[in-house]
């Protein structure tokens, strides 16, 4: 099975590359169209601000066809924002594959509550409900960095606590994302990497 990791400006893709290595699997890096339309899996990872990795993704055509894919799709922190249907940062519209919004931590509330925002560190994930948590116990620790999250909805497949509960996993059809890093959460991370590769 093909694995390709989706090339654009706001790819953590080393640190990705790495953990693939750590259970034995190879991926191409990418951003040739059909490439990734005939990869058997697709990792969308991402570091960064969203309006200008939307514009980069716009300008090269990769939104449309992010949208089109048809084989497993696994969005890594802002990955899986962009996927969402509306970002708050820079007030950007996104892929609109998971109609959850993605919303700034209210940085009076994690003052108030004694957060510090953006979060940075371990957290639990809770709520499992998906074949990529085989294995993963509900309350496991992830690493997470992020300033923004995912509300609550309908494609919610897991859930953290931080300031206010928020997804930490979504999934809709062949589309999944994780909120945290999977390539930086040690044997947790790893275990929900080999089963999204065994989707």
């Amino acid at each position: 099975m093909s694995l390709a990791i989706v090339k654009y400006n706001a790819g953590n893709i080393q640190s990705v590359l790495y953990a693939l290595e750590r259970i034995g699997a190879e991926a191409i890096v990418t951003d040739d169209h059909e490439t990734l339309r005939k990869a058997g899996k697709v990792i969308f990872p991402g570091v960064g601000e969203a309006s200008s990795a939307m514009r980069y993704l716009e300008e090269r055509g990769l939104d449309e066809l992010l949208r089109q894919l048809q084989q497993p799709v696994l969005g890594i922190c802002l990955g899986m924002q962009l996927m969402c249907s509306y970002s708050e940062e820079n007030d950007t519209r996104c892929l609109g594959i998971f109609e959850e919004k993605v919303k700034l931590f209210s940085p009076g509330a994690g003052e108030v509550q004694g957060y510090k925002i953006p979060q940075i560190g371990w957290n639990t994930i809770g709520d499992l409900r998906s074949p990529l948590f085989d294995k993963v116990p509900d309350g496991s620790y992830c690493y997470f960095v992020h300033g923004y999250y995912a509300s609550l909805g309908g494609h919610t497949i897991a859930t953290t606590d931080y300031v206010q509960p928020y997804s930490s996993g979504l999934h809709k059809k062949n589309f999944y994302g994780v909120q945290f890093h999977p390539e930086k959460s040690a044997g947790t991370g790893e275990q929900i990497l080999r089963n999204f590769l065994s989707l």
